[in-house]
């Protein structure tokens, strides 16, 4: 086994040799390109360029080198329970997180679930990922999720939520506040979103939320166009009282009218796309297809381990197979052949990368490989697989080809934290010892019967409960019975 590379804090990198995806206003192609990092930052992109004495040399050849990945929606705490939801509906999710058992979460749950997903999302080339925290019971639950980030030498934005209160409620308490200050101090390594969704209600519960996170400067992100739990009525009352701005980050929007894809439109907010998600929880038909004829930003997202994987090559792979199922369809539903497919192998990369930078408002120093950004990068390279040769169209290699075991070697803000496929400073055998732990609670907390029940739902006898919110008596059209 070769000797370990010095990776010292400080010493300059050098990606030698690789295809690079620069992702930059062209999408130019390197091939047979160096990428220098300098402290935290991106120095020089090209053939040979000179670097500083003592620089540590990666050999990229034979791979790709691109913008680290940004996920801009996962539940990060649900990952202790990973699979479990394997056959779940949306409704069985909502029924076991939001009504039944989403409670049983202690602090050192949370911190369980994101430092394990944290973790992963490192190893599979994902830099920056919003922890879509809607677990934050107290303020005790929400510093064990910023401790679990913090413990990770990943790039992460905590949007706080707590699907047990209301939005009106949680984001007034002084408590909430008090975090805030104290933990969000200017640190570029961790940012910070409120989470909430619109019920619809006429009365809108919700404004109160909206009108603390105006004042505090947060964005806002929320799920939007979910069937049967939030609708166009709460985006019109969003759009009607002034809420809709740039910054937010409208989760799945996949059931959706064509007036509320407008005002998304027109305020220049994004979606944030979770096609693995969407075409199979229930959400709605994932709507790349309409975000782009609507030309709506879009982001990637892998929603939930619960249910799915923590990568986003499956959501670009996932995102390609929906958006061109979806076209070939509606053509041969009128008799027509599509010759030319609308959605491009490059597009899914720039939503994984700089479609993420965009949305979280951080295009100016993420998602491209540009002398001055942040050093964020992936390079992509599996010398012992097959899949990795013949390399002839990099956009697709990346979206059809690839997976997180040719994850090579990943930079954060300038440092390794992966290389030759191995973590860097990361323990994981000790993650491992807490998620552990926390199965054991759930487990002892539910019981045997309940727990193997939740894994293999029963149908529901009498009321299929689309909308989990508790905090108003308002129901939606979509909340019937069998």
């Amino acid at each position: 086994m070769s000797e370990p590379t010095d990776f010292r804090a400080g010493r300059p990198v050098v990606l030698r040799g690789g295809t690079v995806l620069t992702m930059d206003d062209t999408k130019r192609v390197l091939p047979d390109s160096d990428v220098l990092v300098v402290d935290d930052r991106i120095a020089a992109v090209g053939t040979n360029p000179p670097v500083p004495e003592g620089t540590v040399e990666v050999d990229a050849s034979g791979g790709i080198v691109m913008p680290g990945m940004i996920d801009t929606h996962r539940h990060m705490w649900q990952t202790a329970m990973r699979g479990y939801g394997a056959d779940w509906t949306l409704t069985q999710y909502f029924v076991w997180y939001y009504l039944d058992w989403g409670t049983a979460f202690r602090p050192e749950d949370v911190h369980a679930g994101n430092l394990l997903s944290a973790i992963e999302a490192l190893d599979a080339g994902v830099t920056t990922t919003v922890d879509w925290s809607h677990g934050l019971q107290t303020v005790q639950h929400a510093d064990a999720a910023v401790d679990a980030l913090q413990a990770v030498p990943g790039r992460f934005v905590l949007a706080y939520g707590n699907i047990q209160r209301s939005p009106a409620e949680w984001t007034a308490a002084p408590e909430f506040h008090d975090f805030v200050n104290r933990r969000f101090t200017g640190d570029d390594m961790l940012g910070f979103q409120i989470a909430f969704d619109v019920t619809g209600d006429p009365d809108f519960p919700e404004r109160p939320a909206f009108e603390v996170a105006r004042e505090m400067g947060a964005p806002v992100t929320t799920h939007a166009g979910v069937w049967g739990a939030t609708n166009d009525d709460g985006i019109r009352l969003m759009h009607e009282h002034g809420f809709m701005t740039p910054e937010t980050v409208y989760v799945h929007g996949a059931s959706l009218s064509t007036d509320s894809y407008h005002r998304i439109a027109a305020t220049g907010g994004s979606v944030s796309v979770s096609t693995e998600s969407e075409q199979s929880a229930g959400q709605g038909y994932p709507p790349t297809w309409r975000l782009r004829a609507h030309d709506i930003p879009v982001s990637l997202s892998m929603d939930t381990s619960v249910w799915w994987s923590g990568d986003l090559f499956s959501a670009m792979r996932a995102t390609l197979g929906a958006d061109r199922a979806r076209e070939h369809l509606e053509a041969q539903s009128r008799n027509e052949t599509v010759t030319h497919a609308s959605l491009r192998a490059d597009q899914v990369v720039e939503w994984a990368t700089r479609g993420g930078a965009r949305a979280l408002g951080r295009d100016a120093s993420l998602g491209s490989v540009e002398v001055g950004k942040k050093a964020d990068l992936v390079l992509i390279k599996n010398d012992a697989s097959p899949v990795m040769f013949p390399m002839l169209h990099p956009y697709g290699h990346v979206a059809f080809q690839a997976q997180r075991g040719d994850v090579h070697t990943v930079l954060v803000n300038g440092r390794v934290v992966k290389h030759d496929h191995r973590l860097v400073g990361v323990d994981l055998a000790a993650a491992r010892r807490t998620v552990e732990r926390t199965v054991e609670h759930l487990r002892s907390t539910l019981g045997e019967d309940a727990w193997a029940k939740g894994m293999n739902p029963d149908i529901p006898e009498t009321t299929i409960l689309d909308n989990p919110y508790t905090y108003t008596d308002y129901h939606s059209s979509a909340t019937r019975t069998r």
